[in-house]
């Protein structure tokens, strides 16, 4: 049953912000609802998939996970090394120096860093269809960035090398706080020491 939660809320979580990108069909919706309730609508539906994701995860992991494969144990050393970029990245997307001009999307860079490393460390069928389904949604997102009309981002001004270095000091900071505090707690799984 938590599987099937999960799912639901991934394809609601992935479907909203798979809506973004068909950006006729956004704008559609943003004729229809408004500005402010499109965004209300995508924000709740967001939360809920999300939601939905924790919790079918965690139901489904409390039940007992179906291993496909068994992992090594330098995939899970190779996992926690590639999260210090990718939580770097995600920060670049906000606080924008060169490394988002060069990368021009660097959350999705992070996403995938992200999906594609806890599918090294994770060969359970509940692990593999929650990254794998990041992984292939940031690789599809991607690739419609080149078709789009805009760049689907917010207009946050990109500065120089100073905000590359805050972004990593940030992301160095949220790296440890999701290792030492997050993951371990919240997820139940322990990083660092496991």
């Amino acid at each position: 049953m938590g599987l099937l939660v999960m799912i639901l809320g991934l394809i609601l979580f992935l479907g909203v912000h798979t809506l973004t990108t068909q950006r006729e069909l956004r704008a559609r919706f943003v004729v229809s609802m408004g500005e402010g309730g499109y965004k209300i609508g995508y924000a709740l539906a967001s939360i809920a998939g999300l939601v939905l994701i924790v919790r079918g995860f965690a139901d489904y992991r409390a039940a007992g996970m179906w291993d496909v494969w068994s992992p090594p144990t330098a995939f899970k050393h190779i996992t926690v090394a590639l999260m210090l970029p990718a939580v770097i990245l995600v920060v670049a997307s906000y606080i924008r120096g060169r490394i988002y001009a060069t990368l021009k999307h660097p959350m999705l860079a992070g996403v995938k860093l992200w999906a594609a490393a806890h599918l090294l460390a994770n060969g359970d069928i509940g692990s593999i269809i929650l990254f794998g389904s990041f992984l292939g949604w940031a690789v599809f997102d991607r690739i419609s960035l080149k078709h789009r009309p805009d760049a689907g981002a917010p207009p946050i001004p990109v500065g120089g090398p100073g905000n590359d270095l805050i972004a990593i000091a940030v992301g160095i900071v949220a790296y440890l706080a999701l290792a030492f505090a997050f993951h371990p707690v919240v997820i139940g799984v322990p990083v660092v020491g496991a």
